[in-house]
């Protein structure tokens, strides 16, 4: 009776929509290869229909080997990060997840050919607790592939490109910005060498304005000579007047004349 009671009660809530049951969604990468000796990331992320509760989320991770043993917890979560104390992996695996980032990764360093095998991603983030989960099929390999290899010089070609590309913007700015410079003087320059320019042509066409050459020889002619005050006619000083030489005479010759009576 009671059993039928606790049914009815928890199909209500679910019918409500109070109560609701999901499957959590894993992914992963995936199969991967790994050079021998390096370090590996084992990436897994996950999608929650509730809101994640970090108090009680759970992450785990476990390991299969290829060669059909039994299978091997390599990695926990829950609030903080719990590494293995013993077995293969101890001391090997790193957390570089982010709960609230909804990221489950992990890092295993140094990898060995015994490390061949599917890793398991697992979380929990009650009430949503059920659904698939993640797995990885790692390949420790003594050199990287040609893909792989591929792709990394892909990246470094891309980055070299990049930092190319990046110093043609900045010489290019640079450019622009000297020849607009250089524009904006010559814009500036130009208005002051065409009004020097008009007032030359100006001054050559005024009948007026005389070289500096001819008016100091006229300064100097002017200077020479001498304005007379009764006709306003200009004589040389240095020439005797006709007019004043004939009144002499006149009067040497009255003189005579009163001398010979």
């Amino acid at each position: 009776m009671c059993a039928n009671g606790l049914c009815l009660v928890l199909f209500g809530l679910a019918a409500s929509g109070l109560l609701q049951v999901n499957g959590i969604k894993i992914y992963t990468s995936g199969d991967m290869e790994a050079v021998n000796g390096t370090d590996t990331r084992l990436k897994c992320t996950f999608q929650t229909s509730v809101p994640i509760n970090p108090q009680i989320l759970t992450v785990s991770w476990s390991f299969r080997p290829l060669t059909q043993g039994r299978e091997e917890s390599v990695f926990h979560y829950q609030q903080k990060a719990y590494p293995p104390i013993e077995g293969t992996f101890r001391k090997r695996v790193v957390w570089a997840g982010d709960i609230m980032g909804q990221d489950a990764s992990i890092i295993i360093r140094q990898v060995k050919f015994s490390y061949n095998g599917t890793y398991t991603c697992q979380v929990k983030n009650p009430p949503d607790v059920h659904g698939t989960v993640g797995e990885i099929r790692l390949r420790v390999v003594t050199t990287a592939s040609f893909s792989e290899l591929l792709y990394l010089a892909m990246a470094i070609g891309g980055g070299i490109a990049g930092v190319v590309v990046l110093l043609v913007m900045i010489l290019s700015c640079r450019r622009y910005s000297k020849k607009h410079r250089q524009r904006m003087e010559e814009n500036v320059e130009a208005p002051r060498k065409e009004r020097k320019e008009q007032k030359e042509q100006k001054e050559r066409k005024d009948p007026t304005v005389c070289p500096p050459s001819r008016a100091v020889h006229l300064y100097l002619s002017q200077s020479s000579m001498e304005i007379d005050s009764s006709d306003g006619m200009i004589s040389d000083p240095s020439t005797p007047d006709s007019s004043s030489s004939e009144e002499d005479e006149r009067s040497t010759d009255e003189d005579d004349g009163d001398d010979s009576d």
